[in-house]
Formats: C-alpha cells, sequence, structure tokens
C-alpha cells in the first residue's frame, strides 16, 4: 500500500485520539506524556508499569481512560495475604446439582489496575503476569479467555521497600513500558486544588467503544518503517549487550551486568509505530524511537555494583547510548 494511503488511514484513524485526550483533561491536570504513554501501551497491546509515589493520581488515569474508552474497569489492591484465585477467580461448587460453576475475578475486564504490584508475594505476581502473557486463566480444567481489549497498568510505589516482594528482572521485562510519573508543576497542583476542592465531579463523555481498538491497531500495523530505523533498533539494543563495539561506548563495558533482551528489540519497535501513529503519521522517524526508548529500555537493563557504586541510574546509560548511537 503507498505512504499516502497509508497517511489517510492513519489520520482519520487517530483523529479521535485528540478528543480522547480531551476528555481526560477535564480530570487530569497535566500528565500528558504518561497518557500519551497509555495510550501507545494500548494500541500496541501492551502493558505498563508505572513507578511514583502516591497520590499523582495513578488510579484516576487508568479509571478515567476506561470511561472514555466506555470500557470495563477494576482494581485490584495488592496486599501480602492475597490469592491468586483473588484475581482470576475459582471454581464454585453447587450442592444441589453437583456441578462446578466460575467464578470469574477482577482480572476479567478490559482495563484493569494492580495497584502496588510489589506488595503481594511471587505466587500472585505470576498469576497476573500469566494472564497478561496468555489472555486467558485456567479455572479447573478449562482455560478461560479474558476479554479483548485486555490491559493491565500496574503501579508499584518506590518510597516503601518494608513488606514488598519486588518484581523479579525476568517479570518485570514483560512489561511492555515502564514509565516514572513525576509530581506537577505549581501551576499544575494549583489547578488540581481548585478542582478537587471547588468543583463536582467531572462525567466524562464516551469517545470510544472497545472494539474500535483492535480497528486502531490495524491501521497502526499498516505505519511503515524503514530497514534503516530497523537496523537503528537493533544497534541500540545491542549497545547495551556490547558496548565495547561502539567507538564512544566501550566505558559502559563494566557499568551493564546484562542487556536487553530480544523482547525489547519487539516492543520498541512497536512502540515505535505506536508513536507515529498517536502524532498522526504513516511514517517512523528517529525522534519516535527517541521519545519511547527510556520508556522501553530502563527496566530491561540491569546495572554492575560498579554503576550503583557511582551512584548511576539505568536513564543514564539509556541516555548515553541514544545520543552515541549514529542516527540514521
Amino acid at each position: 500500500m503507498l505512504i499516502e494511503a497509508i497517511q489517510s488511514k492513519v489520520e482519520q484513524s487517530s483523529a479521535v485520539l485528540s478528543e480522547v485526550r480531551s476528555e481526560i483533561a477535564k480530570v487530569i491536570v497535566g500528565q500528558h506524556e504518561i497518557i500519551d504513554r497509555l495510550l501507545i501501551g494500548i494500541l500496541a497491546d501492551g502493558h505498563v508499569l508505572i513507578e511514583g509515589v502516591p497520590g499523582l493520581a495513578k488510579t484516576l488515569i487508568i479509571s478515567s481512560l476506561a470511561a472514555v474508552f466506555d470500557a470495563s474497569y477494576s482494581r485490584i489492591q495488592f496486599t501480602p495475604d492475597l490469592l491468586p484465585a483473588d484475581i482470576t477467580g475459582t471454581m464454585i461448587y453447587n450442592p444441589r446439582s453437583g456441578d462446578f460453576s466460575v467464578k470469574k475475578g477482577p482480572v476479567f475486564a478490559n482495563f484493569v489496575l494492580a495497584d502496588e504490584i510489589n506488595r503481594a508475594p511471587s505466587k500472585v505476581q505470576s498469576a497476573l503476569l500469566e494472564a497478561m502473557q496468555e489472555h486467558q486463566v485456567t479455572l479447573g480444567d478449562s482455560s478461560v479467555k479474558l476479554p479483548s481489549p485486555f490491559f493491565v497498568m500496574a503501579t508499584q510505589n518506590p518510597i516503601e521497600q518494608e513488606g514488598t516482594y519486588p518484581l523479579p528482572e525476568a517479570q518485570v521485562d514483560r512489561f511492555f513500558m515502564k514509565l516514572k510519573i513525576k509530581y506537577p508543576s505549581l501551576d499544575e497542583e494549583r489547578q488540581i486544588m481548585d478542582r478537587m476542592v471547588a468543583e463536582k465531579p467531572v462525567a466524562l463523555r464516551k469517545v470510544l467503544h472497545p472494539h474500535n481498538i483492535e480497528a486502531m491497531r490495524e491501521v497502526m500495523n499498516l505505519v511503515h518503517m524503514e530497514d534503516k530505523l530497523k537496523d537503528y533498533i537493533l544497534h541500540l539494543i545491542n549497545a547495551t549487550r556490547h558496548p565495547e563495539r561502539y567507538p564512544r561506548l566501550g566505558n559502559l563495558k563494566g557499568l551493564l551486568e546484562f542487556g536487553a533482551s530480544p523482547r525489547a528489540t519487539i516492543f520498541l519497535a512497536r512502540a515505535a509505530k505506536a508513536q507515529a501513529y498517536i502524532s498522526g503519521r504513516a511514517y517512523v522517524i528517529p525522534d519516535d524511537i527517541k521519545a519511547v526508548g527510556k520508556d522501553v529500555l530502563r527496566h530491561r537493563i540491569i546495572l554492575s555494583y560498579e554503576a550503583e557504586a557511582e551512584e548511576m541510574s539505568s536513564e543514564d546509560i539509556i541516555n548515553r547510548i541514544l545520543d552515541e548511537i549514529e542516527v540514521p
């Protein structure tokens, strides 16, 4: 298909996203980048992990997205005494008929908020991560499909370590993106205060329906990516594994314990196409890859003790790689 034809499809399909943003802005002040990244996650069929201190409207953002998409929504508050069945559901025995019936858990929703996922033990985290990966859960002897679309936004609090169960690196890698949500500016916080103190709750208009997401994904998949940009992504990922192969990154070798997995290559390409799509473009440009690079990679590289001793973060490493790898 010609680029001109794809461009027309992308413009028509993605135009509604400006209405989505406008509706959410009635409730959420600022956080435009976070909202765009969540839209990218939804369109690319990936799940998102958000890290931030309490009170930054993480719950409100995902519930507002669900309302605007007219989608089913559930919130799971993770606690140390939670069981896998509390998430996935279970089989209920009926003594009259002698049969078992399925009691679905809160994971059976289009948009699921996994609040403070690091507060639950590993078997509970694994139950959710399996559902995220397979889009189904096993109840009794049968597998039950989850609704489509199925999007999980998990949160974790970075300031509390006591009584938490950090996600293992292999499980964190299953998240499409890891986002860091920041404090609002003074002006934004004033707007938040005025809204929350004076105004009544805002009823958000339903802009889209869940079945529209699949149609948007089909158009997004048409977005063109040049071979040289695919090579650029490959070099970015390879630089996290073998920085010594790149002239100006050799000094990173001792700072990286493990580089990004092949899943990072796939997710970065998908995220770049989604970034181009929400920008109304039928083709990917290098800036699309750079825009989503940190969010896709920050949880996929493991630093060495030397890097931690030098108080370097994964973002410092990723910024170096994005700055030094030649842009095609």
